[in-house]
């Protein structure tokens, strides 16, 4: 129910010690001007749709499945937002839900919790974000790290951030990994080379100094990331020293560990790496199209867990794209299943069952042309 790719003693040790465990779920919803490149994502059939994705997502994990709301899911060429698998499980364990705005475009529903950032530039401006609000971001991502991570067993920390494999892409090659052509993407082939073109324009145009000590961390998200990224750096740091975190996603998330590696060595933070774990979803894991176990490998000490969840046999067309390489991950779904198999002993069939139940009311209430 639980697959295991890279750093397999601990990663199995960090599933021992999780059994039976309860967990609490994290959302950091991020913006970056990236997104609304055409074909830069999938998350949202237009640029326009795509600057509500997040916004919508958050307003589905809060409340579920509702006739009118106020930001309705976007329309997605193929498939249906990943959002369906986080929800029916948060619903069905009763998960603590945390949902932060990182930075957003747009106002975010009522429900969310405001850490005072602002949206990203494109990262093809070399000047995404300003040091001073990574700065902050980081502060108050580690703040609530040690808030919430003294009341569950293990923190699941997920994102909303449409273009964030792009903007991954661009930490990664910033903090000097060579991540060209191994990030994945919400298309069924993913868009490398044109990720690639944005961020070696955006890197060209940066200007990281590095001193003896190194490159600072924080001015690479600065000229290259988003919101979420620090966020989720500082709130895992600060959890892992009470107790297990999953950093709930892909490659952004995988991005996100590096990060956190690179600022414990430059800035001389204390943080517990055997507390934390990526996970993600077979679709992410085993995705052809991009190289998402070798960049675990080549970040290094990563353990990547990903759930055994499919949609083969589903009766909805929305979830079986899955499997045809559409969507994905996102709003932390990979990680809220594997929470379902660790605390409860879900099998996939139990938990496509629940997700199906939330379309098929979702579908009911919104009318028979939705998530076909």
């Amino acid at each position: 129910m639980i697959f295991l790719y890279t750093q397999l003693q601990q990663g199995q040790d960090w599933l021992r010690r999780y059994q039976g465990k309860q967990g609490s779920f994290a959302c950091i919803l991020g913006f970056t001007a990236t997104g609304l490149i055409r074909g830069i994502s999938a998350a949202g059939a237009t640029p326009q749709d795509r600057e509500y994705t997040a916004i919508a997502d958050a307003e589905f994990l809060l409340t579920g499945a509702q006739s009118n709301p106020q930001y309705p899911l976007p329309y997605l060429y193929t498939g249906v937002s990943p959002v369906f698998i986080s929800r029916a499980i948060i619903e069905s364990l009763a998960m603590p839900n945390y949902i932060f705005n990182a930075g957003l475009l747009h106002q975010p529903p009522l429900g969310t919790i405001d850490l005072g950032g602002v949206m990203a530039n494109c990262l093809s401006s070399g000047q995404a974000m300003t040091i001073k609000n990574v700065q902050a971001l980081f502060q108050q991502g580690w703040q609530w790290g040690e808030k919430i991570a003294t009341t569950t067993d293990y923190l699941i920390i997920g994102e909303c951030v449409v273009g964030g494999t792009t903007t991954a892409l661009g930490l990664l090659m910033g903090l000097g990994i060579e991540a060209g052509g191994m990030v994945n993407s919400s298309h069924p082939q993913c868009n490398h080379a044109q990720k690639l073109s944005l961020v070696e324009e955006g890197l060209s145009k940066a200007k990281l100094i590095k001193t003896a000590q190194g490159l600072d961390p924080l001015s690479v998200v600065a000229a290259m990331g988003d919101p979420m990224q620090i966020t989720a750096a500082g709130m895992a740091m600060a959890a892992s020293l009470c107790g297990g975190v999953i950093l709930a996603g892909g490659t952004q998330m995988l991005a996100v560990y590096a990060l956190i590696k690179a600022i414990a060595d430059y800035h001389a933070l204390e943080v517990n790496l055997n507390e934390i774990v990526v996970g993600t979803t077979r679709w992410v894991a085993e995705d052809r199209t991009g190289n998402t176990i070798n960049l675990a490998r080549l970040i290094g000490g990563v353990p990547l867990l990903a759930t055994g969840l499919n949609f083969y046999t589903s009766r909805y067309p929305s979830f079986r794209a899955y499997e045809q390489g559409y969507v994905k991950e996102g709003v932390g779904a990979g990680g809220c299943a594997i929470s379902a198999h660790l605390s409860q002993g879900w099998t996939p069939i139990q938990l496509v069952t629940i997700i199906e139940n939330l379309l098929f009311k979702y579908r009911n209430l919104r009318g028979n042309s939705v998530g076909q």
